[in-house]
């Protein structure tokens, strides 16, 4: 049993973004004391790397999910089987194009055309179907 009762996050992914991104960080800060701009573009370039295997783990499904996972996903050598499909509210599985994506016509219910044409005058924008002349504008202020 665990000394810990709660999901700390301890991921492959997590560990391997966190120790090159130290590496990254640590020349980074030696090219920012010793005014080294070859230095300091290494820095950045191993943090980027570092991002980018953070990310390309997560996506494999060595990454943790939003959130908190059932018990038996807390172990760090345990590896996310729904991964592939993209995790709900996941910003990286989002930028790979994982996931339901959801547009405006799929959220939006279907409604009649009289119920569009009311809604649209509620809100004082009347859609101008094709062949029909377009009303007026408003006078400015008004």
């Amino acid at each position: 049993m665990s000394a810990h009762q709660y999901d700390e996050g301890h991921t492959v992914a997590g560990w391997t973004g966190f120790g090159i991104a130290s590496v990254g960080t640590t020349v980074w800060g030696l090219g920012l004391c010793l005014v080294s701009v070859p230095l300091l573009a290494a820095g950045i370039a191993i943090d980027v790397v570092g991002l980018l295997a953070t990310w390309a783990l997560h996506l494999t499904g060595w990454g943790k999910p939003p959130g908190r996972r059932p018990r038996e996903q807390w172990g760090m050598r345990v590896r996310d089987t729904a991964a592939r499909a993209g995790h709900p509210g996941c910003v990286g599985c989002r930028l790979a194009g994982r996931g339901v994506a959801r547009t405006a016509v799929d959220t939006a219910p279907a409604q009649a055309p009289e119920a569009e044409r009311e809604a649209a005058a509620a809100s004082g924008v009347m859609p101008v179907s094709a062949g029909e002349a377009e009303p007026a504008a408003a006078p400015f202020g008004g």
